[in-house]
């Protein structure tokens, strides 16, 4: 029979309370890695008519939805086959899946309105009107609704995802850009004219609260750290400002790549994405939910603005293409024909 080995209470308390100290540190402090392995592998040639905006990934069903002016485009996520078109989805800004009632949404600025479709055979099933110019779109799981975010009506409309009913609008006093759910039934989305945060309930459509974001200005593209609560706003002067979405507090202000238009976050790796018309996107870790390095830029291609984040892969989706030089007076040059790409970043 072995004796047994005791610590005095006092050392034994403090042996406990280093121990406790030392987990909750690895938990919240994970050091920054040298680089993230990101690096373009692949630029898959996709071509065809029009401009593009948003682009959305369906991780789970394997599907990327490309937004292509007068359509929408679909392809394989891990074959990047064209596999599908939306038809008739003008002026088309962004994509929305309800996987859970087997339906997508295309918010449509030239029409003013969703296109409702099948996730099966993406076929249109129905529009349904909004305000004008609705740009970005998100379903909330919780109320199953989904929301435009309307540019010229500065305000958002709430849809009844199961049915197409519209169910309100929320005025926002500006132009709203891209927005993020927490999954608990709360929205956050960005306000470029006034530079702010809106945090939304989704059920009552109230807004709760309105947060400064400076030194943020002009803020467009927003992910979430739905778990350590972080919002990552992409800004104006190369700046990303970080929001503890509780109290609408300015954590963190990282220096990213020139002229962002999307946000994204990959909750297992713990970084936080820019992607820039630089041809650029700036890789953060979260060391912990107030500390945060710029680990790099990792080259892309210019106009490569907007991205869509593959949650199994941890592949990174960011359209592209050539423009000829901007004319007298013109902030860019058209686009040359069949030069659209989607560039592929991964590791």
């Amino acid at each position: 029979m072995c004796k047994r080995f005791t610590i005095p209470t006092i050392f034994g308390s403090l042996a406990v309370a280093i121990l406790f100290s030392a987990v909750a540190f690895s938990r919240t402090a994970a050091p920054a890695p040298a680089t993230s392995g990101y690096h373009v592998i692949k630029t898959v040639p996709v071509g065809g008519d029009g401009g593009w905006d948003y682009i959305y990934v369906d991780s789970d069903a394997r599907r990327v939805y490309v937004s292509r002016g007068t359509h929408t485009m679909v392809l394989d996520a891990d074959t990047y086959a064209v596999v599908g078109d939306i038809a008739d989805t003008q002026g088309v800004h962004g994509i929305a899946v309800a996987s859970d009632l087997g339906r997508g949404f295309t918010s449509n600025g030239r029409s003013n309105d969703v296109t409702i479709f099948d996730l099966k055979t993406l076929k249109s099933l129905g529009t349904v009107k909004t305000d004008a110019n609705p740009d970005a779109i998100l379903y909330e799981p919780v109320t199953k609704r989904v929301f435009t975010f309307n540019g010229r009506g500065k305000n958002a409309t709430a849809i009844n995802a199961a049915d197409g009913a519209v169910l309100g609008a929320i005025d926002l006093r500006g132009k709203p850009e891209f927005a993020a759910a927490d999954g608990k039934g709360s929205i956050f989305v960005n306000n470029e004219d006034s530079s702010e945060l809106h945090h939304l309930d989704a059920q009552s459509l109230k807004e709760l609260h309105h947060w400064p974001l400076a030194p943020c200005k002009s803020p467009s593209g927003l992910a979430m750290d739905v778990a350590n609560r972080r919002l990552f706003s992409v800004c104006d002067e190369k700046v990303m400002a970080i929001v503890n979405a509780d109290t609408g507090k300015v954590v963190a202000t990282p220096a990213i790549c020139e002229g962002p238009d999307a946000a994204g976050y990959d909750p297992s790796t713990g970084y936080a994405f820019a992607s820039c018309g630089d041809g650029n996107l700036t890789v953060i870790h979260e060391d912990s939910p107030d500390k945060f390095t710029v680990i790099e830029n990792v080259p892309t291609k210019k106009s490569a603005r907007t991205m869509g984040l593959d949650m199994k892969t941890h592949n990174i989706f960011l359209p592209a293409a050539d423009f000829d030089p901007p004319a007298p007076g013109e902030r860019r040059g058209k686009m040359k024909p069949g030069s659209f790409v989607i560039v592929v970043v991964g590791k």
